[in-house]
């Protein structure tokens, strides 16, 4: 075991830490521990030097954020010291240590006026808040010596609160739905983006990457998808982005160009809808 690599998992409690502990646990070939917030606050500089000191991880990846997409708009000071300016300590830690940093972001540091996928070079332009906390992240996270920055769009998963989730939980009631169907992204599932995640480790890549589920749909699309497997009889009304009134600006598109991670490391994401079948067995025996 002693050779095994050692993997420190920020965000415990979240989805993404939950698939990341599964995925990392299952080949034997990783040493992994997971962090909740209360255990390991990413925003305090002694508590992250103390627990790398302690561990010795060859990999940090950091999978605790502020995703609260609307409140970032009242609370960017937060966003911004959660998924900004923590990522700087993470970093400078990893540094100190020897670890490669893995940092999660997302496609909202876009603002969805291309009319083809965004590839990694794109220049990133964030409309709101969050995405501005999430850019700033990026930057820190290449203070790292080390590092993979991985961005993910419209990402649910066991154990979290997610779109998905939210969309079942009123179709169970039998209550009409009304649904944005003018934004376009790539639903992603978390347990596709930890193997991503692993795969990419095990390559020993470098630098920043897109990883979705392939092919494209609007909210509007994938919750009717959700329903229909779910095999609940509900109309799903289509909105506009303009009329739903959400508090944050959001991409119209943000659909992510996955070909380095492709070209990297030889596996080619699946369908959004494979995904999600998925998806909607396991969570039945979360």
């Amino acid at each position: 075991m002693s050779d095994t690599p050692r993997v420190i998992i920020t965000g415990a409690g979240g989805q993404l830490a939950g698939h990341l502990e599964k995925v990392l646990a299952a080949g034997g070939d990783w040493n992994a521990k997971s962090f909740s917030e209360a255990e390991l606050d990413i925003t305090d500089s002694d508590r992250i030097r103390e627990v790398l000191q302690q561990h010795r991880p060859q990999w940090l990846i950091n999978a605790a954020a502020y995703t609260n997409v609307d409140g970032a708009e009242e609370n960017h000071e937060l966003a911004n010291r959660v998924n900004g300016l923590a990522v700087s300590k993470l970093a400078d830690a990893c540094n100190e240590c020897g670890a490669t940093l893995v940092h999660i972001s997302t496609d909202y540091v876009f603002d969805g006026s291309s009319e083809k996928p965004y590839a990694e070079h794109d220049a990133p332009n964030p409309q709101n808040a969050y995405g501005r906390s999430k850019l700033l992240g990026e930057q820190n996270a290449q203070h790292a010596e080390t590092h993979i920055i991985v961005r993910t769009a419209w990402l649910y998963g066991i154990g979290g609160r997610n779109f998905i989730e939210a969309i079942l939980a009123r179709a169970a009631k039998g209550q009409p739905l009304r649904v944005v169907a003018d934004q376009n992204g790539s639903p992603t599932y978390a347990g596709d983006l930890a193997v991503a995640i692993e795969q990419l480790m095990r390559v020993d890549a470098a630098g920043l990457f897109h990883f979705t589920n392939a092919n494209a749909t609007t909210w509007h699309g994938l919750a009717i998808k959700a329903i229909e497997i779910a095999g609940y009889d509900v109309p799903v009304s289509p909105t506009t982005t303009a009329e739903f009134g959400a508090v944050a600006a959001r991409p119209m598109y943000s659909v992510l160009n996955c070909d380095k991670f492709t070209a990297t490391t030889g596996r080619q994401p699946r369908p959004w809808p494979d995904a999600l079948h998925d998806y909607m067995r396991n969570r039945k025996n979360a």
